[in-house]
């Protein structure tokens, strides 16, 4: 990809010209040190334009149909005049280093809407970092006009914890029928939500997806209220039959406006701020540390005395970080 001045992708974002949106992302995502100080300008530059959008993060098993729900409720935000962004967090990506780009096909109405966006992970690296190349494209987006960020976990696991660290408010998407057990759902996942819509609440499945909404609210009442006095509602809500969807935006701006009040809105923008410096010290230093000219040999002679048993992990640590 041919390489463009800042002041190019400044302005062509500043403008919401996708394609140069598009760009100055692939910019964020590259490992290449010269195209991360490009995108470091970029940002730098932009920055002014960026925090006025609602970020939400979304979860929820496979099967709960994220995708449907993310095209009915993004459908209904562009059709009211809202520019959104969907990005996405695959840790399962990192293993296999698959492509979400099916996400385009199977939210092909939203994917062809002038107003939406929808731009998939990179793949590679830690998921701490992919994380913080999200955080990035989140600013760009902003920057770019998009007035509605919607962040979609793909898998389950860790990265829940590392959207919630990234959103202004943060929904689980729940089956009827099924038990946490089976929805792969602990506690700690329910404790962070700020609200559960159970999905798929049509046609024999409503009256089950009722029940189910009664069984979260009467779970949710047994955790300790949040910090932020906000009672997460348990909703239903089906993306074919577009039920609940309007709902669930009302819920969300009534969050932001409460949080905003009593200022925790804005607290909690800074501890992410400072969560992200802290997380990208520990990359960076990571990186530094196996970038070392000479470690590779020493590493190579250190992990053969761990595993016969020679020396002790911990020494062996302690060993390669004293090094000069």
């Amino acid at each position: 990809m041919h390489r463009f001045p800042p002041d190019h992708y400044i302005a062509g974002i500043r403008a919401g010209d996708r394609l140069v949106l598009s760009r100055a992302i692939t910019l964020v995502e590259s490992q290449l040190e010269s195209d991360q100080a490009l995108a470091l300008a970029v940002l730098e530059q932009v920055l002014p334009q960026t925090g006025q959008s609602v970020r939400i993060g979304i979860t929820g098993v496979p099967g709960v149909g994220k995708s449907t729900f993310i095209e009915a409720f993004g459908k209904h935000l562009t059709d009211s005049g809202k520019k959104v962004a969907v990005l996405a967090i695959d840790p399962t990506s990192q293993r296999s280093h698959g492509s979400i780009l099916g996400d385009k096909t199977r939210m092909e109405t939203l994917s062809m809407d002038p107003r939406a966006y929808i731009r998939p992970t990179p793949s590679g690296g830690s998921l701490g970092g992919v994380a913080n190349k999200t955080r990035e494209t989140m600013l760009l987006c902003e920057a770019a006009g998009f007035e509605v960020i919607l962040i979609e976990t793909v898998g389950v696991g860790q990265s829940e914890t590392l959207v919630h660290g990234m959103v202004d408010f943060f929904l689980l998407l729940m089956l009827a029928g099924a038990g946490d057990e089976l929805q792969g759902m602990k506690r700690g996942i329910m404790e962070l939500a700020d609200a559960i819509a159970i999905t798929k609440a049509d046609g024999d499945n409503a009256a089950a997806a009722e029940r189910a909404r009664l069984d979260y609210q009467n779970a949710l009442h047994l955790f300790p209220p949040a910090s932020t006095s906000w009672t997460p509602p348990v909703l239903t809500c089906s993306a074919l039959q577009n039920q609940g969807i309007a709902d669930l935006w009302h819920i969300i701006n009534n969050h932001q406006t409460q949080l905003t009040q009593n200022g925790h809105r804005d607290r909690n923008r800074q501890q992410q701020n400072l969560d992200w410096l802290h997380n990208t010290i520990r990359q960076q230093l990571e990186t530094r540390f196996y970038n070392q000219p000479g470690l590779r040999e020493r590493l190579a002679d250190v992990e053969e005395a761990v595993r016969k048993g020679a020396v002790l992990p911990l020494q062996a640590a302690r060993l390669l970080l004293d090094q000069p």
